[in-house]
């Protein structure tokens, strides 16, 4: 990477009078080459319909736009919005939302996105990654800049300190992969955290609502048992705690197992045998859209 930053998104800082909102998080990028690892990473093809989340500057969308088929930006801040205009108006192919993603139908997203592309807000990255998993069945591949540590939880690997319901539902549905460690000199303002390039490509559909909420309640009190978090669920069946702990052994594993100890696909075979029925009162406490805070 160049030492030097991409002065035109300063200058565009400058002529439109935006001050970073650090409460949104918002770090921009300053670096043309790091554009060009994010789109080589993305495989852009002229085909492609692409979301970007945290639009920002329209430095990433510029760089986006000539190179897909539709370009989907969404950004919360609406101070941004005449740096955006001034990126995206140029291209007759760009979709603006001035919205909040957290709160966003992404299913009702018109051209369909197949990937998603962005330097995610850090605030909200783990949670936009997995509702997007969920709600945009036609996305095949992610690659965001996001927080190391979400990129790490992300990426874990069962029995590590990282590892939680993240992993597990991101894994669920994808490859993940931290393809890249980013100095913090590549954004302005910069961030008090060191970054990360996380790329995601979907292997199968997204965890159905019990299987999340399972996978939330699991979690949901990581010094407990996986059988005592889950009978520690408001609304919990009676019987989940007992069924939970023969279920583990069934699978092979103790009955006072915990969660961070199950690989993904084992959380698919613990659902199967505790069955959809007995988890409903579990997704009824931690719908899909509910749960954000367990999800970071």
């Amino acid at each position: 990477m160049s030492d030097g930053p991409r002065q035109a998104s300063l200058r565009r800082l400058r002529r439109h009078g935006i001050r970073p909102n650090r409460e949104l998080g918002q770090s921009f990028l300053i670096d043309d080459n790091l554009l060009r690892v994010i789109g080589d990473a993305a495989e852009l093809s002229p085909d492609d319909v692409v979301l970007e989340v945290g639009g920002g500057l329209g430095v990433l969308s510029e760089y986006l736009a000539p190179r897909v088929a539709h370009l989907h930006v969404v950004e919360v801040d609406r101070s941004l919005e005449p740096a955006l205009r001034e990126a995206l108006d140029p291209f007759s192919n760009t979709t603006l939302h001035l919205a909040d993603a957290v709160r966003m139908d992404l299913s009702a997203l018109e051209p369909a996105p197949g990937k998603l592309v962005a330097n995610l807000p850090y605030g909200v990255a783990a949670t936009v990654l997995l509702d997007s998993i969920a709600e945009l069945p036609a996305a095949e591949l992610w690659v965001a800049m996001v927080q190391r540590e979400v990129a790490d939880r992300f990426a874990a690997a069962p029995r590590g300190k990282s590892y939680g319901a993240s992993s597990v539902l991101a894994q669920l549905s994808c490859e993940v992969k931290l393809l890249r460690k980013v100095p913090r000199t590549v954004f302005h303002p910069e961030p008090n955290v060191d970054s990360a390039l996380l790329m995601m490509r979907r292997t199968a559909p997204a965890a159905s609502p019990e299987l999340t909420a399972l996978v939330h309640a699991g979690f949901a009190h990581r010094r407990k048992t996986l059988a005592g978090s889950l009978a520690l669920t408001a609304g919990a069946p009676s019987d989940i705690r007992a069924a939970a702990r023969d279920a583990l052994e069934r699978l092979g594993h103790p009955a006072d197992a915990r969660a961070e100890r199950l690989t993904p696909a084992a959380w698919t075979s613990l659902a199967e045998l505790l069955r959809p029925e007995r988890l409903a009162s579990l997704a009824r406490k931690f719908p899909a859209r509910t749960a954000r805070e367990l999800r970071a």
